[in-house]
């Protein structure tokens, strides 16, 4: 097998060592006995099969909830509210599982249990402005803007609290005096567990100063829509609550999958180094980063991986292409020189890359000349923000189709497999 081989076989095992029913196997011990009814809210690109694990391990019926997914599932639950809600954007769907589950927490009582099930995509899927007369489309104007700002999800995040019913703990506080907890499958930094889906069932470690000055920071007043910017500068504008302690269990993190990853190009027979010092970087600063910390390495080792977690992040110009963070960062690697490293593998763990339909992609020392062979002009492609064409074209697009779990990006860089 080949190097190219190798990275794919790494990344793939690694998406499947990571299995969400094992997870809830390893990690759900909570009773439920104490407790009249038991209900679920699940939301993120992750609900169905959060939703499917609880059911499997709660040993009793749930009484309801509220799913909000990528997709339908075949069997619908009884007493359950099923909605498709947008990602990256906020859709109707969104709006409307916000107000149906803000609905349903209001009606519990301290006999209940709610098992939040939350997981990355949350934030659009489950979405509802603090301001009612805030629309959906000023909303997707102003979550247009935060992914292509340049901010790190956790920033992201801290907006999005401070705009929403929702989110920075406002889910969990509508329960009143029922029972919660919250299961996650995240794809945050640990240090950021409560930027999770913006946070709707955590105690928001972010002030409305700290919003203000990212909007600052970002040159988003100049953004958003005006209804948007007069809701973030009015001098009223609330602090997120203080939430009742609740019992919270990760259930996956990025952690996991680098784990898996490592043990799997261990299985290989590589020398595995991991750095996750990147995280949170630019994507061009990132690749010269692991390419040069590649290079120091490489003569200690006959046969290197080196991985990566987290996200890259990427500030788009005002005319892009289609791609996405992991796509951009693979095309700067091969831009710069991928050697000594032979491949570099970059894609999202939820199996989309920004607006496109794959996951990443996987570069190696004749990608550049193999585009160029086919009329690609390389770095027009990287500065214009436009790698899925190059990529697609190449066959070195990664198509994996939704995984439904997020936890993160993974970035591998193998040497030559002897």
């Amino acid at each position: 097998m080949s190097a190219r081989d190798h990275a794919r076989q790494i990344f793939d095992e690694a998406l499947a060592a990571c299995s969400i029913p094992a997870a809830f196997a390893r990690r759900f011990a909570f009773d439920t006995q104490p407790y009249e009814r038991v209900f679920a809210i699940a939301i993120g690109k992750a609900a169905l099969p959060m939703l499917a694990a609880l059911r499997a391990r709660l040993g009793r019926p749930l009484a309801g909830g509220v799913c909000c997914a990528p997709k339908l599932p075949a069997e619908l639950l009884p007493g359950f509210r099923y909605f498709l809600g947008g990602h990256p954007l906020p859709n109707e769907d969104s709006f409307r599982t916000a107000r149906t589950a803000l609905a349903l927490l209001q009606t519990l009582t301290a006999r209940d249990l709610v098992v939040f099930l939350v997981s990355g995509g949350g934030s659009a899927m489950c979405e509802l402005p603090l301001d009612a007369r805030i629309s959906l489309a000023e909303t997707r104007v102003l979550y247009q803007a935060l992914v292509g700002s340049g901010a790190t999800i956790a920033e992201i995040n801290t907006i999005r609290k401070h705009f929403s019913a929702v989110k920075g703990g406002r889910l969990a506080a509508a329960a009143g005096d029922a029972a919660r907890l919250s299961l996650l499958v995240s794809d945050v930094a640990p240090r950021f567990l409560d930027a999770l889906a913006s946070g709707p069932t955590l105690e928001d470690t972010s002030t409305v100063a700290e919003c203000r000055a990212l909007l600052d920071r970002y040159r988003l007043y100049e953004e958003v829509p005006p209804a948007v910017a007069r809701f973030f500068l009015n001098p009223a504008l609330p602090e997120t609550p203080t939430l009742a302690p609740a019992p919270v269990e990760t259930l996956l993190s990025s952690d996991d999958l680098l784990e898996a990853a490592r043990q799997a190009a261990m299985r290989l027979g590589y020398a595995v180094v991991v750095d996750t010092a990147c995280d949170d970087w630019d994507y061009a600063d990132a690749a010269a980063y692991l390419l040069g910390r590649f290079r120091q390495l490489s003569p200690g080792h006959k046969r290197l991986c080196l991985l990566s977690g987290g996200e890259v992040t990427v500030k788009l110009g005002p005319e892009h292409g289609r791609g996405g963070r992991n796509q951009q960062f693979a095309l700067a690697c091969a831009v710069a020189g991928c050697e000594p490293a032979a491949v570099v593998l970059s894609a999202g763990s939820d199996g989309i890359d920004g607006n496109s339909p794959v996951a990443g992609a996987l570069v190696d020392p004749s990608t550049v000349r193999r585009a160029k062979a086919r009329g690609f002009d390389p770095a027009a492609a990287l500065a214009g923000f436009d790698a899925f064409p190059l990529f697609t074209a190449l066959g070195d697009a990664l198509l994996t189709g939704p995984t439904h779990q997020n936890l993160r990006d993974l970035r591998i860089l193998l040497s030559a497999a002897p």
